[in-house]
C-alpha cells in the first residue's frame, strides 16, 4: 500500500478530489438546476482555507470545514436570484459569477496573490482526509437516496410544476440542493489547495466548471455515484493516453470531446446506466 501510494500518490489523491466535484455537480442535478457555478465555489473554498491556515494559522481541520461553509454561503446567496432561472440561462448566469470570482481574484493581489497565485501552502492533506470525505457524502447522499427529501428533489427534476402543485416548496429545495453543492465544492477546494501547495486563479474558471459538469454527463446523474465513475474516467484519461504513448496534453481535449459525444449519442444517461441495465 506504501508504494503504491508512492508511485501513484497524485494520482489516488486526485480521483478522491474530482470524486466530490462530481458529487457536488450532482446535489445541483438532483433539482435538474444545470449549473456551471461550482468552479467558483471550489475556488471560494480554495482561497478561504488556504489563507485562514496561512495568515491567521487557523488549524487545517477548522479552516477546511470554514472554506466548505464558505462554498455553501456563497451558493446559498447566489441560489436566491438565480435559480429564478433554468435551463440555458441559469448556466450563463452561473458562468457569469465565475468570471466574476476569477477576476476579483486577479485583482485582489494583497489578499490572493494575483496572477501570481499563492505559493506556500501548508502540505497538510493527506489521502485520508479526502476518502474520510468522500466516504462520508457518498454515505449522505446513499441515505438521501430513498428518503423524503430524496423522493422529493426526484419530484423536482422530473416536473417542478407539477411538484409545486403538490405542495412542495420547490424553491427552498433547490437553494438548499444547490447551496449543499457548494459546500462539497468548497470541500473539494480545500483538500486541493492543501495538497498542490499552489493556487491560482485561472484554475478554477469556466474549463474546471465545464470539467466538473462533464464528470456527470459522462457518469450519468440518474444516481448519486454516476458523477463519481464519471470523474474516475475522466481523470484516469490522461495516464490511460500516457500508458499507450501519447502524449496526453496534446490529444486530451480531443478525447474528452469524443468521449463526450460518443457518451451523448450512444449513453444519454452516462455510463451508469450500462451497470443499472444489467442489474435490471
Amino acid at each position: 500500500m506504501t508504494d503504491l501510494l508512492a508511485t501513484y500518490g497524485n494520482l489516488i489523491n486526485f480521483l478522491g478530489i474530482n470524486a466530490l466535484l462530481g458529487l457536488s455537480i450532482y446535489a445541483t442535478l438532483a433539482t435538474g438546476q444545470r449549473s456551471l457555478g461550482n468552479a467558483a465555489f471550489m475556488g471560494i473554498g480554495v482561497y478561504t482555507t488556504a489563507l485562514l491556515g496561512m495568515r491567521l494559522g487557523i488549524p487545517f481541520v477548522l479552516s477546511l470545514g470554514l472554506g466548505g461553509l464558505a462554498g455553501g454561503l456563497t451558493a446559498l446567496l447566489l441560489g436566491l436570484p438565480v435559480l429564478r432561472l433554468s435551463g440555458v440561462f441559469l448556466a450563463i448566469a452561473t458562468i457569469g459569477f465565475g468570471e466574476v470570482v476569477r477576476i476579483v481574484a486577479l485583482n485582489a493581489t494583497p489578499v490572493t496573490g494575483g496572477a501570481l497565485g499563492l505559493n506556500g501552502i501548508p502540505p497538510v492533506t493527506q489521502t485520508w482526509h479526502i476518502y474520510l470525505s468522500l466516504a462520508v457524502v457518498l454515505f449522505v447522499f446513499w441515505r438521501i437516496r430513498h428518503s423524503r427529501l430524496g423522493y422529493t428533489w426526484e419530484a423536482i427534476r422530473q416536473d417542478e410544476l407539477a411538484a409545486r402543485n403538490l405542495g412542495i416548496d420547490t424553491t427552498r429545495h433547490k437553494v438548499l440542493a444547490f447551496a449543499f453543492g457548494g459546500i462539497l465544492a468548497g470541500l473539494a477546494g480545500g483538500l486541493a489547495a492543501h495538497f498542490t501547495f499552489f493556487i491560482g486563479p485561472n484554475e478554477y474558471g469556466f474549463a474546471q466548471a465545464t470539467n466538473i459538469l462533464v464528470y456527470a454527463v459522462v457518469g450519468g446523474a440518474g444516481v448519486f455515484w454516476g458523477p463519481v465513475l464519471g470523474s474516475t474516467l475522466i481523470t484516469l484519461l490522461p495516464e490511460v493516453l500516457r500508458g499507450t504513448g501519447v502524449a496526453a496534453g496534446a490529444i486530451r481535449l480531443f478525447v474528452n470531446g469524443l468521449i463526450l459525444l460518443l457518451v451523448i449519442l450512444f449513453l444519454p444517461n452516462g455510463v451508469s446506466s450500462l451497470f443499472r441495465r444489467h442489474k435490471k
